[in-house]
């Protein structure tokens, strides 16, 4: 018995072990000379997506926007160099990612947010400044805002989450096919129409046309009033109550200004703005189409509508 043992024994030691197969990521490759090397592997510099180049300028235009947006009440010269600084840089943040090969889907969802957000509050700031228009300009902010929605998501679901919202092919629409294929196209509508509501913005502390608050309103027996540009009705016409404050003074002076130049600007700029509400309403029903599709070969798929059991 103990003989077997060790033969068994002495058999196990002589016998060599099959050696197991190496991770694959640890294969040893002998080349034609008999030395054996690693395959190389692959090495990913780590990225902030965070902080490449486009993203820092959207996040530059967040703070001249909200830099704005704190001058937008009593400053409009300050409001409105700060607002077109950061509309500017909206056509640079494209360019910065093309250049530094840093296109992303987070730089693309910031720079459209930015965009709907910073138009959205100065039509609120319009809306509160002719309160009759109030209206109009709510209208404005629900189109853009649907509009927009509405094409990200029929994009998304649609055409798939590696497609871009500007890639929009001509048998859906050529007007949206011009519009985000072409840039300047596409940056003379967005420019123009941003530039239309900033001489709108202007205008409200400028024009006695559009604001009867900064109409001189006489007493009766004082004669016929006079209706000239800058010059209020009275303090109760200011946003604070003591006309004497530093705000209340730098409304006044805010108010002198001339109103020729906003008016030529909106007259040249208002076509192209209405031409750009147009596009809206176009990309509002292209993309509910395109969705309405997709739900029709959906139902379609799960064999909608039931046929009815004829009796």
């Amino acid at each position: 018995m103990s003989s077997v043992r060790t033969r068994r024994q002495a058999a196990a030691v002589s016998t060599p072990t099959t050696p197991s197969p190496a991770p694959r990521s640890e294969e040893v490759v002998v080349n034609g000379n008999g030395s054996a090397h690693g395959q190389p592997k692959e090495v990913y510099v780590k990225e902030n997506i965070f902080l490449f180049w486009p993203n820092i300028i959207g996040y530059s235009r967040i703070v001249l926007a909200f830099a704005s947006l704190y001058y937008m009440p009593l400053h409009p010269r300050t409001c409105s160099i700060l607002y077109s600084v950061s509309c500017l840089l909206d056509a640079l943040d494209g360019y910065a990612a093309r250049a530094f090969e840093q296109s992303t889907r987070f730089g693309a969802v910031l720079d459209m947010v930015t965009d709907r957000c910073t138009t959205a509050c100065l039509l609120v700031f319009l809306s509160s400044a002719w309160p009759r228009w109030a209206l109009l300009f709510q209208g404005l902010i629900s189109l853009d805002l649907a509009s927009h929605y509405v094409h990200m998501y029929a994009t998304l679901i649609m055409g798939g989450a590696d497609q871009s919202h500007k890639k929009v092919d001509k048998s859906r629409s050529w007007i949206l096919n011009l519009y985000y294929t072409n840039k300047t196209v596409l940056f003379v509508f967005c420019a123009m129409n941003e530039v239309c509501f900033i001489a709108l913005y202007l205008l409200s502390f400028s024009s006695p046309l559009l604001s009867p608050s900064l109409l001189e309103v006489k007493k009766a027996g004082d004669g016929a009033s006079t209706f000239q540009p800058g010059n209020p009705s009275g303090a109760s016409s200011f946003i604070f109550a003591n006309p004497h404050s530093a705000a209340a003074l730098e409304l006044a002076r805010a108010n002198k200004m001339d109103s020729f130049w906003p008016w030529v600007i909106f007259g040249v700029c208002f076509p192209v703005m209405a031409g750009k509400q147009i596009i809206n309403v176009v990309q509002l029903v292209k993309a509910s189409r395109w969705l309405a599709e997709g739900d029709i070969e959906m139902r379609r798929a799960a064999g909608l509508p039931r046929q009815k059991k004829q009796k």
